[in-house]
């Protein structure tokens, strides 16, 4: 395990890198999104939520969407916006960014490791999201942004790639973010046998960062099956998803820190005195970044403490019980802030571990949030370990890195 797959993937035209790529729409405000569609003509924005500014025509909303996105689709590869690998490859990815590589191997995985559990997971996902990403794949065939899975280092992957990364990119440039993106296309036979053998024979991955758009594209393809009926042989590329597998010592973990809206009518005594029956409370005269697992930091009030679960709080061997977010909301927002189900509270907001945390303390001094807690990240090994056990992690557990540019590399299964 897994099934891979080397594919002629969509790429941007060379003098056009950094024009084509984009980051997800949700990364856009509307208004955003609109001006970089309107001033860039290439941008893949285009090829996912184009805008419709016919009031005539015919159709639903979004049947008219796509219809548009596959008309802008043949614009894009009529003006070589996009071209085509002329051979089958699997590639090598490598992203620089804060000082940090990260390289990966990019290829195709089939559905079924997915399906059959092959590929682990420790998130549940949410119909509602699952069904709208599976329509679009099934309605463009754009599988454009890939499925992050990690595994355990492996000598001769690692060999392989190191070959590679001495010759010159195929794709090379700097995004305006920053980030550095470089691409390599593997077509050599002996190469792509190797790869393709050696994850074969990983006991086990893992996804990282992705949940839905593999449930996603697992759901199209089942569709696109029973659709197919009597011709569908399994090997049509609607079978396989976009992956880039990078191994445990490339993959990068960041925290997901809490802001708290209001005290839910709680006093602040009150809310202080129910924290300290759980944890000893230091009070810091700076801003709290966690350095350890098991420390909490809290802003409340114009104070900074650092909060030590006591012990016996949480039951050590469970690998879901033992994450500090567990022990956050099981000990803390759940039964003091009355904050039951952090998915559907308006009243908690989460912000990614590359948020500053004077930027957190900023909003509570602001008045716009009353409580701020911050969090040491999860380890890899800690994810696994949920995997590993069939568990979930609660919401919004990890910020995971890289994130892609979609757009970079497209499977695309017309």
């Amino acid at each position: 395990m897994p099934e891979i797959k080397p594919f002629c993937a969509l790429k941007p035209a060379a003098h056009l890198q950094q024009q084509v790529v984009t980051r997800p729409l949700e990364n856009y405000s509307t208004g955003e999104a609109k001006l970089i569609a309107s001033e860039n003509p290439c941008s893949f924005l285009h090829l996912i939520d184009p805008e419709l500014d016919n009031p005539y025509l015919r159709g639903t909303r979004q049947e008219l969407v796509f219809k548009k996105i596959s008309e802008n689709l043949e614009s894009f590869i009529e003006h070589r916006y996009l071209v085509k690998q002329p051979q089958p490859a699997i590639y090598i990815y490598q992203v620089r960014h804060d000082e940090l590589v990260q390289t990966g191997i990019w290829t195709l995985t089939h559905i079924s490791d997915y399906l059959e559990g092959r590929i682990k997971k420790h998130e549940s996902t949410v119909e509602r999201r699952e069904k709208l990403l599976a329509d679009y794949l099934q309605q463009t065939g754009l599988d454009a942004n890939p499925v992050l899975i990690t595994y355990q280092p492996d000598a001769l992957v690692d060999r392989l790639t190191e070959k590679y990364l001495l010759q010159n990119p195929d794709l090379d440039f700097v995004f305006e973010d920053g980030t550095a993106h470089r691409v390599w296309a593997i077509t050599d036979i002996a190469d792509l046998t190797t790869i393709v053998h050696s994850f074969a024979q990983m006991p086990a991955v893992y996804i990282a960062d992705g949940h839905h758009r593999a449930a996603s594209m697992a759901k199209m393809g089942l569709q696109k099956k029973m659709l197919n009926g009597t011709k569908h042989e399994g090997t049509e590329l609607y079978n396989y998803f976009s992956t880039v597998y990078m191994n445990t010592q490339e993959v990068k973990v960041l925290e997901f820190n809490r802001l708290i809206r209001d005290m839910g009518g709680l006093k602040a005594e009150h809310f202080l005195e129910a924290v300290a029956q759980s944890f000893l409370m230091e009070k810091s005269a700076v801003a709290v970044k966690p350095g350890a697992l098991h420390q909490i930091g809290m802003y409340f009030n114009g104070q900074w403490y650092t909060l030590h679960p006591k012990a016996g709080l949480y039951d050590k061997y469970n690998p879901v019980a033992v994450l500090d977010v567990s022990i956050l909301q099981n000990f803390i927002l759940g039964p003091i802030l009355n904050i039951q189900d952090p998915r559907t509270d308006a009243r908690i907001t989460f912000e990614g571990g590359r948020t500053p945390v004077f930027t957190l303390q900023t909003r509570v001094d602001n008045g716009l949030f009353a409580i701020a807690f911050t969090l040491y990240p999860a380890s890899v090994e800690q994810v696994i370990a949920v995997a590993d056990a069939a568990g979930v992690m609660p919401p919004k557990s990890t910020w995971v890195e890289p994130k892609f540019l979609v757009g970079l590399l497209t499977s695309y299964f017309n």
